[in-house]
């Protein structure tokens, strides 16, 4: 539904000759002494390379950062990253966040290559390390299989490790008739149901069914949301981040980088709410649909946590 590309994923995809699961040497020296990073972090950076390419897995923090904590094994963190392909030749950009439109959010778990945990491990918000990702990352039965001559260089600006999972508070009815939202205690999921006969409404409608605290999203932000997606009437669920292990999902708002009922619904809402929006087809995806569960007619209900914006 957001699309935006997950290129942290991708990059440390065995496709790119870097590790999913691997467990790389905790180096903090070799390739990356060899490598020059210039910029402030929180912008993109340039990276100068020697010709000679360093295959072995290595980390250096560049700047430390000051804000909250560390992300350990099992976080979620929030980051921008800029990945270089590093071959001694070309060495090309793969990808950057900050050409995207806002950071990503990342599962800290182990299919992330342990060179980078490391570098994520002693790297708070605002700060900035960088990691050489070469094939002894990878389990020994890929190596063989990892392109020769070429290692994969991220640089990694943490901007922070959002705490909460859920929106939490008082919740009241949304007050939408044909909707209904089971409000769970702590971090367990809502339940939305719209098995109904009642008419879908026409316009948006957005309802708050729990008020955060916090301030208001503001257009052009990356928000850190949890959802489940229905279609009106028959109650199927087409799509959630709850059912996919709670694991929440970030993007830019206001942006036309998600369908026009999440921009206009959301732009103004208070940091830790919950909120229920209606959105009709051509706020929704349109007359063309999507896949094989949304038709072109469909009123789309969503239950939103907005969590954090950056």
């Amino acid at each position: 539904m957001a699309a935006v590309p997950l290129m942290f994923a991708a990059a440390c995809g065995s496709g790119g000759g870097v590790a999913t699961g691997a467990s790389s040497p905790a180096s903090s020296s070799s390739g990356v002494t060899e490598l020059q990073v210039t910029g402030q972090a929180g912008a993109k950076p340039t990276v100068a390379f020697p010709s000679k390419v360093v295959e072995t897995s290595s980390f250096k923090v560049l700047t430390p950062g000051t804000t909250g904590e560390v992300a350990k094994l099992g976080a979620n963190v929030v980051a921008n990253f800029t990945v270089f392909t590093w071959d001694g030749k070309e060495n090309k950009l793969a990808g950057s966040t900050y050409d995207e439109g806002g950071p990503q959010v990342i599962a800290l778990n182990e299919q992330v290559p342990e060179i980078l945990r490391k570098g994520f491990a002693e790297t708070k918000g605002g700060g900035r390390f960088m990691s050489v990702v070469a094939k002894d990352a990878l389990p020994a039965e890929q190596q063989a299989q990892a392109p020769p001559g070429q290692s994969q260089v991220f640089v990694v600006d943490v901007v922070g490790v959002p705490q909460e999972k859920a929106a939490k508070g008082t919740a009241v009815d949304p007050g939408l008739d044909g909707v209904k939202v089971e409000n769970a205690a702590g971090d367990a999921a809502p339940k939305l149901t719209t098995k109904t006969k009642k008419k879908a409404p026409k316009e948006l409608v957005a309802k708050t069914v729990i008020k955060g605290t916090g301030p208001e999203v503001k257009s052009g932000q990356s928000i850190l949301v949890q959802y489940a997606g229905k279609i009106w009437g028959s109650d199927l669920e087409f799509d959630s981040s709850w059912s996919r292990g709670a694991q929440p999902i970030m993007f830019q708002i206001g942006a036309g980088k998600v369908i026009k009922g999440w921009d206009q619904g959301l732009v103004g809402v208070p940091l830790g709410s919950r909120v229920l929006l209606s959105i009709p087809p051509d706020l929704g995806y349109g007359k063309a649909g999507s896949g094989d569960k949304i038709k072109g007619t469909d009123t789309l209900v969503f239950l939103v946590d907005v969590l954090a914006a950056y």
